[in-house]
C-alpha cells in the first residue's frame, strides 16, 4: 500500500467523522494519541522518525483535536476500537500495526481484543489495564498534584490550548468522560489479555505513574510480548524520547 505524504482527511463513520492523517509509504502503522491530547502533542516529535520507513496513520479519537464529541455518542473503549477499525475500512486496509500511547494504548489494546484480525503488531506505550496499575500516589488527592510522575503545569496547559485551538469540545468535558474508564477496577480480564494474538511491545517509563511492575505483569499476561523500560522517563515523555524509542520501534516492527 502507498499513500500521499502528510494528507489530513476525515473518515465518515456512523455518528462521527474521524480526523486522521496519512504520511509516507510502506507497511501501515496506526498511531493513537494520549487522553486529552492531539496527534501533534503526542507524536509531533516521533512522527518524522517513523515516516521514512512506513505509512503512518495518526488518528484523532472522539473528543480529541479535530474529531468532535457528539452529545449523543458515548465514549467507550469498544466504540473507539470500532472507530479504529472503521478508519482502516475507509482506507481499504485489512490490517495494520497499531501503536497507542496512554489512553490511545487502552484503545489499541481494545482493538487487538475486539478486532484481532485487524492488528498485525501492537505497541502499548505507558498503558495500564487495572486501577491498581497506577502508583498509589496518583489516587491520593494529597499527593496527586505534587507527584513528579504527573504532567507538568505547562504540559496540562498545552492540552487545554489545543482544545481552545479547535473548539470542538473542552478539556474538562473530555477528561470527565475518560476518567471512569481510566480508573476502572479492571478493563480486561487475564483471559482477554491471554487471548491477544498480536506480537506486542509494552513500553513504560521508569518514572511513569503506571507502575513498572504492572507493565511487567501485562507483558507476562500477553502470550507473545516484549518489554522496554525507558530510563529517566515519566509518563508524558514515553513517546517523546525519540532517540531511544525510534530504534526500539523499528526493531520490533520489522518484518
Amino acid at each position: 500500500m502507498t499513500s500521499p505524504t502528510a494528507t489530513g482527511a476525515r473518515a465518515p463513520l456512523p455518528g462521527l467523522d474521524v480526523y486522521y492523517e496519512d504520511h509516507g509509504t510502506g507497511d501501515p502503522l496506526v498511531l493513537l494519541h494520549g487522553g486529552a491530547q492531539t496527534l501533534d502533542l503526542s507524536f509531533g516529535a516521533l512522527l518524522p522518525a517513523l515516516t521514512p520507513h512506513r505509512r503512518v496513520i495518526p488518528v484523532e479519537l472522539q473528543g480529541h483535536g479535530r474529531t468532535p464529541d457528539p452529545a449523543d455518542r458515548e465514549i467507550t473503549l469498544a466504540r473507539m476500537a470500532d472507530d479504529v477499525a472503521g478508519v482502516l475500512d475507509h482506507l481499504g486496509l485489512a490490517r495494520a500495526d497499531v501503536l497507542g500511547f496512554s489512553w490511545g494504548g487502552l484503545v489499541a489494546l481494545e482493538t487487538a481484543v475486539r478486532h484481532p484480525d485487524r492488528v498485525d503488531r501492537l505497541v502499548l506505550a505507558a498503558v495500564h489495564t487495572r486501577r491498581d496499575g497506577y502508583h498509589p500516589e496518583i489516587h491520593d488527592p494529597s499527593t496527586y498534584a505534587t507527584s513528579t510522575r504527573m504532567p507538568t503545569e505547562a504540559e496540562f496547559g498545552a492540552m487545554v490550548a489545543e482544545y481552545e485551538r479547535y473548539g470542538l469540545s473542552t478539556f474538562e468535558q473530555v477528561v470527565t468522560k475518560l476518567d471512569p474508564i481510566v480508573t476502572a477496577e479492571q478493563n480486561w480480564t487475564p483471559a482477554q489479555l491471554g487471548g491477544v494474538a498480536a506480537p506486542t511491545l509494552v513500553m513504560i517509563g521508569d518514572h511513569d505513574f503506571v507502575r513498572v511492575e504492572h507493565a511487567v505483569a501485562v507483558q507476562e499476561a500477553i502470550p507473545d510480548a516484549a518489554l522496554a523500560v525507558l530510563p529517566r522517563t515519566k509518563h508524558s515523555e514515553v513517546v517523546g524520547r525519540v532517540g531511544i524509542v525510534a530504534p526500539i520501534l523499528e526493531d520490533f516492527l520489522a518484518r
